[in-house]
């Protein structure tokens, strides 16, 4: 990266920010970004770990025609050691994350089939039950309770493993293993060993279900190993991220019942009105502050010019999905939740190629976890101040520690 031929309008280029990782109390938007986003379309940042700088795109057709473009590449960011807000930068080769087309689609292919609208329905009535025998005790039990430990953790974790294929047995550890990946904390060889886990053990379950004609993630993986459509390195790089991103529903949906537990109004809204609750959820996911900083990397791989700025042949550029959802170009008010809004406009599940791959999987989750919270447990509230509501730290997906409540 050079200060050259940055800006083709001859004035200098932005000055490069330094971004640190803010632990951020509640579903405060971080100040970081805020300012970033008032300073222009495309600005400079320096995070935490990695090396160098980074362009950082926040304006919502921005980021879209980044994240669509193929002249940014995923794949081409593997071997570099960008600016991230991550300690440990390691991934796996053939990951979904990190391929560019054709190879993307060749790979997102073998596990297609069990993130469909139709499995998702297959799976529903049995995700209910799922969370029945967790919501259930809390009931008998009465008030109050920590929702994240009795209900938000477990359910997401059981589904996703359901889903994966992971056995009830060796669910526990898969938790562990991947709540430390998520993590800022232990530092690069607390989160290098959970990784060696996790991985380790989804390579023996790809091994184990060669030839499986199973459902499941790991069965398709498997059998398309065994057709030798994928190879054992990409199925591994597959299953890791999909494994993990089970606990993203359990820190988004802890902060939505943050936000409707110190909203009354809003709660009731819900409670009383069981049609708008969609459309809530939607704008709950658009105006959520779900992650800290941002993502992952793409490299430009020609020089392109956006909004009168050249960036060059090997730059680095980050998209911000939090700062797009909140463009007032495209979002009326956009720092104010309006639950009438016009649903699905939001980018919180990505855009183009790396749109969410269990898009449908954490939308499923997500109405059921708020649908039955709301229904069985009336008159809920939060069994503290606010205030004293705890915040996770040191962090990637940001969410609250405990969710005490009452009813």
């Amino acid at each position: 990266m050079t200060e050259e031929s940055t800006v083709l309008t001859g004035q200098a280029p932005p000055p490069v920010r330094d971004w640190p990782a803010s632990d951020l109390d509640g579903t405060q938007f971080d100040p970081v970004l805020a300012e970033l986003m008032r300073e222009g379309p495309l600005t400079r940042i320096r995070l935490p770990h990695g090396e160098g700088w980074a362009w950082l795109a926040t304006r919502y057709e921005d980021v879209k025609m980044i994240t669509n473009d193929p002249r940014f590449s995923r794949k081409e960011s593997v071997d570099r050691q960008v600016t991230r807000l991550a300690p440990h930068f390691k991934p796996k080769p053939g990951s979904l994350a990190f391929a560019d087309q054709p190879d993307h689609n060749r790979l997102r292919r073998a596990v297609a089939n069990a993130f469909t609208v139709g499995a998702m329905k297959r799976l529903r009535p049995r995700a209910q039950e799922m969370l029945d025998a967790l919501v259930g005790p809390v009931v008998r039990d009465g008030p109050p309770a920590d929702l994240i430990e009795r209900v938000l953790e477990p359910f997401p974790i059981s589904v996703v493993c359901e889903v994966m294929g992971v056995p009830a047995a060796e669910r526990e550890q898969m938790h562990a293993w991947t709540r430390q990946i998520i993590s800022t904390a232990g530092g690069a060889e607390a989160g290098e060993r959970a990784k060696n886990g996790m991985y380790g053990w989804i390579a023996q379950a790809v091994r184990d279900r060669h030839g499986s004609d199973g459902e499941d993630v790991l069965s398709l993986l498997g059998a398309a190993v065994g057709r030798g459509e994928i190879s054992e390195e990409e199925a591994i790089g597959i299953a890791g991220p999909l494994q993990i991103g089970g606990e993203a529903v359990t820190h988004n949906c802890g902060q939505m019942l943050y936000v409707l537990l110190t909203r009354p109004d809003l709660l009731e809204r819900l409670r009383s009105d069981p049609e708008v609750r969609p459309g809530a959820i939607e704008e709950l996911f658009r105006y959520l502050p779900h992650r800290t900083a941002v993502g992952l990397a793409r490299i430009a791989l020609e020089d392109i010019d956006i909004h009168g700025i050249r960036i060059n042949a090997g730059d680095p550029v980050y998209v911000s999905y939090l700062a797009a959802n909140r463009d007032p170009d495209v979002f009326p008010d956009a720092d104010e939740i309006d639950i009438g809004r016009e649903p699905g406009a939001h980018v919180s599940f990505g855009n183009g190629p790396h749109y969410c791959t269990g898009v449908v999987l954490a939308r499923m989750q997500t109405e059921l976890l708020i649908n039955t919270l709301l229904d069985r447990l009336p008159g809920l509230r939060l069994a503290v101040p606010a205030d004293q509501v705890p915040w996770r730290r040191r962090t990637m997906i940001r969410g609250p520690q405990a969710l005490p409540a009452t009813w």
